[in-house]
């Protein structure tokens, strides 16, 4: 199975996504949705990846289900596969093509592994035509720290915070140079209430990628904060 690396979180503005080539029905778990500007999800799993993906800054298009694959199983017999996903980034390069991707549980893939193999196969052999690579993901991938971060700071991102106040707050960090959100936010203010209204801000500014975080690590009051730039005069 396929990681996930992280890059960061996404510009909502600069994300495209197209159409899917299926419909989406009801899936054999029982559970379908939409994700707001993603689309149609048949698994909780398929959210979560949306999810993640959503909140990926480097991402310039995503599309659910996007094509699918022509194939012929051992027997002879022809079949057709569509993936879940496709990824593409804002700079792709060699070493971060676009991905085509796959979501499944892992007590699903191994109980029917000798069925997707198949699939996955013809998916990669078509992947690397298009100079692209095929991933399989799994919640061991996907239900994460990170996940648990994206959803908790999604929220935040389009929140709308005076200019001045972010700049005032990346120099004091700046000041520091590192911090964590609690020593932070004594260190801007005195009052338990300026602490309460800074807050906000604060997961704003990690959100969009000012300060730096590890998001792969649980989010907490403590956790360790950075400025990502100077503030501007």
């Amino acid at each position: 199975m396929s990681t996930i690396t992280h890059h960061g979180l996404q510009d909502r503005h600069a994300l495209k996504r197209s159409g899917p080539v299926r419909d989406v029905s009801r899936s054999s778990r029982g559970v379908t949705g939409i994700v707001a500007g993603m689309g149609a999800y048949e698994s909780t799993l398929e959210r979560d990846m949306m999810e993640l993906i959503r909140f990926d800054r480097t991402v310039r298009q995503f599309t659910p289900q996007p094509l699918t694959i022509s194939y012929t199983t051992s027997d002879g017999s022809e079949r057709r596969y569509t993936p879940d996903g496709l990824i593409h980034y804002k700079n792709a390069t060699p070493h971060e093509p676009s991905i085509l991707y796959e979501v499944k549980f892992r007590v699903d893939f191994r109980n029917d592994w000798k069925t997707y193999l198949p699939k996955f196969r013809a998916a990669k052999a078509y992947c690397q035509e298009q100079g692209w690579v095929f991933r399989v993901f799994t919640e061991v991938e996907i239900r994460t720290h990170y996940l648990m971060n994206a959803r908790f700071l999604w929220p935040y991102l389009s929140r709308k915070v005076d200019p001045a106040l972010r700049a005032h707050v990346l120099t004091v960090l700046w000041d520091l140079n590192e911090a964590d959100p609690d020593f932070l936010l004594h260190a801007l203010s005195s009052l338990p209430n300026g602490r309460a209204h800074l807050i906000p801000v604060l997961w704003h500014m990690i959100a969009i990628g000012e300060i730096g975080c590890d998001l792969d690590q649980r989010l907490t009051m403590a956790s360790r904060i950075w400025p990502m730039k100077e503030a501007q005069p």
